[in-house]
């Protein structure tokens, strides 16, 4: 018998593993909490295999522009299985007694597999690579949130768990940087963001957009 790819092979370990550890089944209509986590039938479901931006998780447009992409894709889940019955499969539950399983709805098939493929979710790589084919193909088309930049639902959960942006900022949340590299402003969701810790006392301040930052002599960080 020929070896499966490890893609196909990860999906047959999945069910294997529902299969053996006394799958649960949960089937109604669903509540989006958020982009990646359901209620159904009373029971909360995270969706297996993939991490979508948080609730409070802002992306950056093209243009530099921070907009609120994590209620924006909770939105968009929510209109596409509105008032559908949706099934949910698992076999465990998380730290906050979540079900984690995979789920169906009738327009759409896999959710997680229609979040990743239009581009509102990544893979949750460190559980499961059953989506990356799905991810690098959305990354490529620069579908929804890879049109722009946005963090790793995961490293923004870091981030916001280490530093918060002051209350008298307004929840404005680019960076802006001193270092021996001169001002540097940092979007969140670009590479060095989540490093980059603010000291106010020494000139460090947070702006609410680029062209804020611009006119105050930032730039933009080289590469």
């Amino acid at each position: 018998m020929g070896l499966c790819s490890r893609f196909v092979c990860a999906a047959a370990l999945f069910l294997w593993a529902v299969s053996g550890a006394a799958a649960r089944e949960v089937s109604g209509p669903a509540r989006v909490i958020d982009g990646d986590t359901l209620e159904v039938a009373g029971v909360t479901v995270r969706l297996f295999g993939i991490d979508a931006p948080e609730r409070d998780q802002p992306c950056a447009r093209g243009d530099g522009g921070l907009w609120p992409c994590g209620d924006w894709v909770a939105a968009r889940l929510d209109a596409q299985i509105s008032g559908m019955r949706i099934t949910c499969t698992g076999a465990r539950t998380d730290r906050y007694d979540r079900l984690i399983a995979r789920c169906d709805a009738p327009a759409s098939g896999d959710l997680g597999a229609w979040l990743v493929g239009t581009g509102m979710a990544r893979a949750y790589r460190r559980y499961s690579l059953d989506y990356v084919p799905q991810e690098e193909m959305a990354e490529r088309a620069r579908r929804g949130l890879w049109a722009g930049l946005w963090a790793d639902p995961a490293t923004h959960r870091a981030a916001q768990a280490q530093e918060q942006p002051p209350a008298d900022t307004g929840g404005c949340l680019i960076k802006g940087n001193i270092s021996d590299s001169g001002r540097i402003y940092h979007l969140p969701g670009s590479r060095s963001y989540a490093a980059t810790r603010i000291d106010a006392a020494t000139g460090e301040r947070w702006f609410c957009s680029v062209a804020e930052a611009e006119a105050a002599g930032w730039r933009a960080p080289h590469g």
